[in-house]
């Protein structure tokens, strides 16, 4: 595919945005380069653009001075193909933990380098008449009042907007139940726990105690009472790694499997103790969503930062799962030029061809690309997002 002539979008001090079809605009893709036209796409609806500051945008022409960069952040259902290039100030400070998008001007238009991977009517956002969420919210907290996983879904709801969390008071799809305030992961872009070093604020803050059992059962049961095919999922944004609870986990299914038959009772996981998450298998656990970001351990643990496990429990754990019956997962965590990586594709094609799982999630990973790229490095062999998702498929 020839590359398409994609003009420069940017932003000056203000964040005000102009279009510049004069001059050809850069991306990064592992290597920087012209965007192909197979990588463009008009900006979908509800597409955020963000301000690069002291950062200035690439283009064929070199550095755009007195120009700053310009990233936009893809509505939920889009996976980035490309990430912004651009030259930093020397005392440009990291960029919070957002996804960000290459974007470009063709024929006056803002496009975005992204694809379409996920049609599910359930990522559109949800608008709330003044006073209905907090309704809603109210009136499933004094059902309840003492129980904390109701406290911490609601402060959820109401400050990070998270739809598994509201789903717990709309009474719909999957319900979040968060259960962990321990991590055994460092993860350099978590979105719960920052460390004070980086000087990057973390997007919400982590549950700070321990639920139990007989909490997390009361809200499952209630939400499987109402909905006939509803989802309850342990292990959420909110929270550190659920594993490190699995006795917990495993006494709170066995008392809604007590209770109900119906649903599906669902872990979110980095995978990391492939034991607990047999016992969680044993006491009726129905489903399993593994995270990672590579299928090479180096690559893996420069993310990751594993404390006393490796990538190979963590593939451990996904061939328990599969051999177990359980619906298995892969929320992988993409980003242009590693994903993409000739050798990551090699690693990931073998073990998906030997585990059969029922799903791999595609996820732009909230990070500043700069900070990444330092962290698991440039292979310089990229074969493009499009064909490394192709491949997966």
């Amino acid at each position: 595919m020839e590359a398409l002539t994609a003009g420069l979008a940017y932003c000056d001090r203000r964040g005000r945005i102009y279009f510049d079809e004069t001059i050809a605009a850069l991306a990064d893709g592992g290597v920087v380069r012209e965007a192909r036209s197979d990588e463009l796409i008009v900006a979908p609806t509800g597409t955020v653009p963000m301000i690069l500051p002291m950062r200035r945008p690439l283009t064929t022409a070199g550095s755009a001075s007195r120009r700053y960069a310009l990233a936009v952040a893809l509505p939920a259902g889009y996976t980035r193909l490309l990430v912004p290039a651009y030259e930093s100030d020397p005392d440009a400070p990291p960029l919070p933990l957002f996804g960000y998008t290459f974007a470009c001007v063709v024929n006056d238009a803002l496009h975005v380098a992204a694809m379409r991977t996920d049609e599910s009517e359930d990522w559109r956002p949800r608008r709330f008449a003044p006073g209905e969420l907090e309704a809603l919210l109210e009136r499933r907290l004094c059902e309840d009042s003492e129980n904390r996983v109701l406290a911490q879904v609601a402060r959820c709801s109401r400050e990070y907007g998270c739809f598994t969390a509201q789903n717990v008071f709309l009474e719909r799809g999957e319900a979040a139940l968060p259960v962990s305030p321990r991590c055994n992961a460092r993860c350099i872009g978590c979105i719960s726990e920052q460390e004070p070093q980086t000087h990057v604020p973390s997007p919400q803050e982590r549950i700070s105690y321990e639920i139990s059992a007989r909490e997390l059962a009361r809200v499952a049961i209630r939400h499987l009472e109402r909905v006939e095919d509803g989802i309850v999922s342990f292990g959420q944004g909110c929270e550190g790694e659920p594993l490190l609870r699995s006795t917990v986990i495993a006494r709170a299914i066995e008392a809604i499997r007590a209770a109900r038959g119906n649903g599906t009772i669902n872990l979110n996981t980095n995978g990391s103790m492939p034991h607990a998450l047999g016992d969680c298998i044993d006491a009726g656990l129905d489903a399993v969503r593994i995270s990672l970001n590579s299928f090479r351990p180096d690559a893996y643990a420069a993310y990751y930062r594993p404390i006393g496990y490796g990538l190979d429990d963590v593939l451990a754990s996904v061939r328990v799962a599969v051999e177990r019956g359980l619906r298995v997962s892969l929320n992988l965590l993409t980003h242009p030029g590693v994903t993409d990586d000739a050798d990551e594709l090699a690693a990931a094609s073998a073990f998906l061809r030997e585990v059969r799982v029922a799903m791999v999630q595609t996820r732009t990973l909230n990070i500043d690309p700069e900070w990444y790229f330092g962290a698991v490095g440039r292979h310089r062999n990229p074969l493009g997002m499009r064909a490394a998702l192709d491949a997966i498929r």
